[in-house]
């Protein structure tokens, strides 16, 4: 391991406060225990980013993996709904990382963790031949609000958050151009979850909603499949930033559809609830874009362009996939 003591390391990287004091204890003990108060349910979740896999030295700093690592599972509790309250890091270490390096790591996720007044509790430690970080978070939400996959319905309005395709434009650019871009950098290395959205989404009765993570394609395909309905979206619609038009106007719409990491939020309301949901979007600054409908069917997507209907197969970063 590069780290010269193990021990000490967890004593660096401890938290120094605690935002939930009253209702936590955390790291010192075998095992953190948490408080959710009465009237809500926990929100819980986790993800894995692997060294060559999800990311590398080339294209992110230590601090930007670690922000990016807790905004994963952010987006997952705000895919919810929920409120983020706690996390906890699994970290393995390859002797090609400086102590330093792990540190700041962990500075990138306090950077995140303290917009949202989250607490790291605990976690654990290990070496290996890659660097590994596994982040757990707890959430709430309030009972009976539960956003989930299976809601959607015929007549529904489909809609995104945001601007889709940055993320993989930004990641683009890194590995394979001379063209910079800050704003498409940022939103690779720094996405940012969008939890004040979930939290107006769940003061409506049905939604059925995504973190565009594995990109829309693959997220509206699960809303589909899980609500057993079919979506149509309008390719012309699709909310698309100026900064990817200007830098590859050709494989925008491809890295909109396919290209994940966006983190923005994805899903379906009731037609009747629309108008107040844009108006409460624009009372908060919050961009949102309806790009479809919801039809009667058996768990299908379809992209609608000049040239007619085509059926979307589920595509996006898959760990298993076989070439």
């Amino acid at each position: 391991m590069s780290i010269s003591d193990e021990f000490a390391f967890i004593k660096a990287i401890q938290p120094q406060r605690l935002f939930h004091e009253n209702k936590v204890v955390g790291i010192g003990d075998d095992a953190a225990i948490v408080d959710i108060e009465d009237g809500f349910e926990k929100v819980i979740c986790v993800d894995t980013m692997v060294e060559d896999i999800h990311f590398t030295k080339k294209t992110m700093s230590p601090k930007d993996i670690g922000f990016k690592a807790l905004a994963a599972n952010i987006s997952d509790v705000a895919a919810m709904g929920g409120i983020p309250l706690y996390y906890l890091v699994s970290i393995t270490i390859p002797t090609s990382w400086s102590q330093t390096e792990l540190q700041e790591i962990y500075e990138g996720m306090q950077l995140l963790g303290d917009e949202y007044k989250m607490d790291l509790i605990g976690g654990d430690t290990t070496s290996g031949k890659a660097l590994v970080l596994s982040v757990f978070v707890i959430g709430k939400i309030e009972k009976g609000k539960r956003l989930l996959r299976s809601n959607a319905v015929h007549q529904d309005v489909v809609f995104v958050s945001g601007t889709v395709g940055n993320a993989a434009a930004g990641l683009d650019i890194l590995l394979h151009s001379k063209q910079y871009d800050d704003c498409l950098v940022a939103h690779h290395q720094r996405p940012k979850p969008q939890v004040t959205l979930g939290r107006l989404l769940s003061e409506f009765d049905r939604v059925a909603l995504n973190d565009v993570s594995d990109g829309l394609s693959s997220e509206l395909l699960e809303i589909a499949e899980a609500s057993r309905v079919d979506i149509v979206i309008n390719e012309e619609i699709l909310p698309l930033s100026t900064e990817i038009m200007d830098y590859n106007r050709e494989k925008a719409v491809e890295w909109a559809m396919t290209g994940g990491e966006d983190f923005e939020l994805v899903g379906t309301i009731a037609e009747n609830d629309w108008p107040m949901l844009v108006q409460k979007c624009e009372n908060q600054g919050i961009r949102i874009t309806a790009i479809g409908k919801v039809q009667s069917g058996s768990g299908r997507l379809f992209l609608e362009t000049n040239e007619g209907n085509s059926e979307i197969k589920k595509s996006g970063f898959n760990h298993f996939k076989r070439s």
